[in-house]
């Protein structure tokens, strides 16, 4: 059986390739131009993320699982044409995803983040911060809160959260034995699940950007008390550190890490990629906080220079209109610039040791880079099929009829189509037009429909494989992608039934005049009898 998983995928892609072949020989001189494939906004459409997604939890392989899935995609796409499935899969694929400016940022940001990384590294910054860590963080509890608590404060942004985060706190929760999927889990539900609550935020920006009339950003902060997936995650995350409650996948791993000091419990990536701290005595805590703070305001700076705030736009509206990719981009340049120059001016480092650095960050961040674009490849296979016209007159045709329960269709609509695409910000451009269309903007329901909409794509977001922000956050914890999909998943999915529960509740309630926010309140009393039953039932 084990044989058999290892050779699956090859076996998917001889399989995909032989029907190409076999279906396609006869259309493979056809033109493209202003072609509508046949599985265009059907259910098809939704297929290959399907494909990708199933192969990667069965195999635990992510790259063959990916590419599966976007082969399937092209094939989709072209009616099994063999030159058209190869023409759209690099073309309109790979190579159209590697030429957008916005994923360039991203890549800039990851390959620059990376090198400060191993810089921090070098210079004793992070032998020194975990020294520091174990004389004043005494416990297994301590690292996992203070790891919560740093991704609370860095809201500006999931994936700078991500990165940052992880490579702040990864020697800190190393010392006290907590396993990397556990880091993973930690850093990915305080990166979206807080964005989508604070008001300032890329996330908040990109939401007002999907609201006309200039009323985004207000009704962004009136829907913050109904998302109560994000709510709910970060308040059961918190409860599961406090009552040492785990269930699941992740159970055998923090097991592991207590027991044995096991961090992985299996394969890790990231191994060999960075070397440890020549001299794991010289540096101090400055080389490695000075730098980060330094990255933090770059980073907020340059993400209002992108919204114009130095054009004079007001700070709210400069960060309303940013681009997350430009300003991640030049923050972090400007944020390594200083780091090079820091290091100079107190000689922790020569010249050529930080050159040699640049390189080796690269190389730290090439298996996110590898799975991102991947992810962005797949996300336009499914793009180009037409799954945004499907969900959309999905939507149209059979919710809206269904006053009473229509949060909750709303919250799983948007969970599944994050989870297949792998983007909630595509999900919030689809279903809150939809939402808006449906109800005015005073209409508390709407306001509940809006919320949930933003709940479902950020829970169908932290569940899925393919998500930008689920890579970022085990690239932050350098830990495998796959095994901190399975650990995350448990976790995420209990959380969404509650949520979803709490949907159907607020949208009775407020049908009949009453408050929708008592449903908060039950939410966060079903976490906690769910999580106290879960650790009886494993101890």
């Amino acid at each position: 059986m084990k044989k058999f998983r290892r050779w699956l995928p090859v076996l998917a892609v001889l399989v995909l390739m032989v029907t190409a072949l076999t279906l396609g020989a006869s259309a493979s001189g056809e033109e493209v131009a202003e072609y509508v494939s046949p599985f265009y906004a059907t259910p098809w459409a939704l297929l290959p993320p399907v494909i990708a997604i199933a192969l990667a939890l069965l195999t635990k392989e992510v790259y063959s699982s990916l590419f599966v899935g976007i082969l399937a995609g092209g094939l989709l796409y072209s009616s099994f044409s063999f030159e058209g499935t190869i023409l759209h899969v690099f073309e309109d694929g790979i190579v159209s995803v590697l030429s957008d400016s916005y994923n360039v940022g991203i890549l800039i940001f990851l390959v620059i983040l990376g090198s400060m990384v191993c810089l921090m590294n070098k210079a004793g910054g992070s032998a020194a911060f975990g020294r520091w860590a174990a004389e004043n963080i005494k416990s297994r509890v301590g690292a996992q809160l203070a790891s919560i608590t740093l991704g609370v404060l860095i809201f500006i942004d999931d994936y700078f959260n991500c990165l940052t985060v992880g490579s702040v706190m990864r020697p800190i929760t190393d010392k006290h034995n907590v396993s990397r999927v556990k880091l993973a889990y930690l850093i990915d539900a305080t990166a979206a699940p807080v964005c989508i609550i604070a008001p300032i935020s890329s996330w908040a920006a990109a939401v007002s950007g999907f609201v006309e009339d200039g009323q985004g950003l207000a009704l962004f902060i009136r829907a913050i008390p109904y998302n109560f997936y994000a709510l709910l995650t970060i308040f059961m995350m918190i409860a599961m550190v406090v009552l040492k409650v785990e269930f699941g996948p992740m159970r055998r791993y923090e097991k592991n890490a207590i027991e044995t000091g096991d961090l992985f419990s299996g394969s890790n990536p990231y191994a060999g990629l960075l070397e440890d701290d020549v001299d794991d005595k010289k540096g101090g805590v400055i080389d490695l906080v000075v730098p980060i703070l330094v990255l933090v305001v770059a980073c907020i700076i340059g993400m209002i220079y992108s919204g114009g705030f130095f054009s004079g736009s007001n700070f709210v509206d400069a960060f309303s209109s940013s681009d997350a990719s430009v300003g991640l981009m030049l923050g972090s340049a400007f944020g390594l610039l200083f780091t090079l120059i820091f290091y100079y001016v107190r000689r922790a480092m020569t010249f050529k040791q930080m050159m040699e650095c640049i390189p080796e960050g690269f190389k730290a961040m090439v298996p996110a880079i590898m799975i991102l674009t991947f992810a962005w490849s797949l996300k336009a296979m499914t793009d180009s099929l037409g799954a945004t016209a499907f969900v959309e007159f999905f939507v149209n045709t059979y919710a809206e009829n269904m006053q009473f329960f229509l949060p909750a269709i709303v919250f799983v609509i948007g969970c599944l189509l994050a989870f297949a695409t792998g983007t909630s910000w595509g999900t919030f451009g689809i279903l809150i037009p939809i939402t808006m269309a449906i109800f005015p903007l005073d209409n508390p329901m709407g306001i509940i429909c809006i919320s949930a909409c933003m709940a479902g794509a950020v829970c169908g977001d932290h569940c899925s494989p393919i998500s930008d922000t689920t890579i970022m956050a085990s690239a932050g914890a350098q830990c495998d992608h796959v095994n901190h999909v399975s650990t995350q998943l448990p976790y995420a999915v209990s959380c969404a039934v509650i949520s979803c529960i709490c949907y159907i509740v607020a949208g009775v309630v407020t049908h009949f005049g009453g408050p929708g926010i008592v449903a908060l309140p039950l939410g966060l009393v079903l976490v906690l009898g769910f999580l106290l039953v879960m650790r009886d039932s494993t101890r």
